[in-house]
């Protein structure tokens, strides 16, 4: 029996540290190999952590809640074979007799352990997760606490012994509710009105990071178009009833990326980058769609990758996907990586037009508002017509006047006839 040290790897993109967000797994529990024993924030998603190890877990090193740096270990695992060091970085699995062995120490995701990491300045050793509440002799035979930190100080300012406290969560974790059933009375006035100090990491903290750097490197340039959209709302309706589709979420946005497609195609110059430290315009070859999407975890904008090459039901199909794992916090980070030009949908918050912030390394991001009934004139006829108001901000360095008014003009003709863009392609 032997005790193996899993160490933080870098899932991708050079990433230096992450949060640990939820631990899956508790000292005592069995694991198998590459079931997934830890949920960790990097700078750009939620990344679930399989083991490397089959065994039993010996100790939590990181406490949710906490930053880790790349490379300090995060669980120890008891496990069978010959006895390893535990301060030894874990060695990936034996591979197959007609391979090579290849020597790496952040296993089954990401690319290792960068040589930095390795040699970087010993960390103080950190408390084991899901401490025990300090012993008091009422309650000495009563098993560890699990909670979040949050809550620990939230039971810490209403009074109340979390000990005390029946947990509803998984293997008896207590959630806020709980707390708050718990409590007899409400709080004092001053705790209910009390600021609250949040701290800014993970997701959150990169995108703030990257707006700023956007924002005060690439002149923004906004321009607006209010588009009669009913053509598309009755395109959607098409789709929706072509057998083709069944199962398959159509709206909109989709009809919005066939558009923003087809004038990338007409105009690749809005596809492209500013590369500062060479002074070189890269124009992309492929269109790398990015979809905006807010989550509980911050703004996370994933792309469909050469996006170009799809059919519509393809494209459709697609972008659901990008929906549904950021909302439920899968977004891969190669997923997050890469993108050429955004569209964002304010609309579906009940907003009219806005003046988005580009990607950084992006030279467009389209943003549509509303979707809303207005009145319209058609052959000098004032008649109830579908309408969304569209705004384009684009890199005023890539992208001058001309070219994003054709841009954005085409995209709204695009809009009002998508039988017409789409005889075009």
């Amino acid at each position: 029996m032997s005790v193996q040290q899993f160490r933080l790897p870098d899932v991708g993109e050079g990433l230096t540290e992450a949060e640990i967000v939820t631990w899956r797994v508790a000292p005592g529990d069995p694991v198998g190999l590459n079931d997934v024993i830890v949920d960790i924030e990097t700078a750009k998603a939620v990344v679930e952590l399989p083991s490397p190890y089959a065994g039993v877990v010996d100790r939590l090193l990181a406490e949710e809640g906490q930053t880790v740096e790349v490379g300090a270990p995060i669980i120890a695992i008891r496990t069978g074979g010959d006895p390893v060091a535990t301060d030894a970085a874990p060695a990936v699995a034996p591979p197959p007799a007609d391979e090579p062995a290849v020597e790496r120490t952040a296993v089954l995701v990401g690319y290792g352990v960068s040589a930095q990491a390795r040699t970087r300045r010993p960390r103080r050793a950190t408390p084991s997760v899901r401490p025990a509440e300090p012993a008091r002799p009422a309650h000495t035979s009563r098993p560890p606490v699990l909670t979040k930190p949050p809550l620990r100080k939230l039971a810490k300012d209403l009074g109340v012994e979390l000990a005390d406290v029946r947990g509803s969560g998984p293997d008896g974790r207590i959630t806020r509710q709980d707390l708050l059933d718990h409590t007899t009375g409400p709080a004092p006035v001053a705790d209910q009105r009390r600021d609250e100090r949040l701290p800014v990491r993970g997701v959150r903290k990169a995108t703030a990071a990257a707006m700023v750097a956007s924002a005060f490197t690439a002149p923004h340039v906004t321009e607006f178009l209010t588009v009669d959209m009913t053509g598309t709302v009755e395109f959607v309706d098409r789709l929706k009833q072509d057998p083709a589709f069944q199962g398959v979420k159509v709206s909109p946005l989709l009809v919005a990326s066939l558009a923003v497609l087809d004038a990338v195609r007409r105009y690749p110059d809005v596809n492209a980058r500013w590369d500062e430290e060479n002074q070189e315009i890269v124009r992309f070859a492929d269109v790398n769609l990015g979809i905006a999407a807010a989550t509980p975890r911050g703004l996370l904008v994933p792309n469909v990758k050469a996006a170009q090459n799809l059919p519509v039901r393809d494209l459709a199909v697609a972008l659901n996907e990008l929906a549904s794992t950021a909302r439920e916090g899968r977004t891969r980070p190669a997923d997050l990586s890469g993108g050429t030009i955004t569209i964002t949908n304010i609309g579906v918050f009940g907003v009219d037009a806005g003046t988005p912030i580009l990607n950084p390394g992006e030279a467009a991001i389209l943003c549509l508002g509303a979707l809303r009934r207005m009145p319209w004139v058609v052959d000098e006829q004032v008649v109830p017509r579908w309408t969304v108001q569209l705004s384009l901000s684009f890199d005023h360095r890539l992208v001058d006047g001309e070219l994003g008014s054709r841009v954005l003009a085409h995209v709204g003709r695009f809009l009002e006839d998508p039988l017409w863009g789409l005889a075009l392609r």
